[in-house]
């Protein structure tokens, strides 16, 4: 089980982001596209 002890993101946005990134072989900026969109505030280099 994926322990989510200090993180800076809820779970299911944590979860949203690695399912997104390795499905769609999205790239981290077009990854932050995607949060903004849908109103979560990321920069690219917080997801790396």
């Amino acid at each position: 089980m994926i322990t989510f002890i200090g993180a800076h993101y809820p779970r299911s946005v944590t979860l949203y982001a690695v399912f997104f990134y390795v499905h769609f072989a999205v790239s981290y900026q077009e990854l932050e596209i995607i949060l903004v969109e849908r109103g979560v505030p990321v920069f690219h280099a917080t997801l790396n």
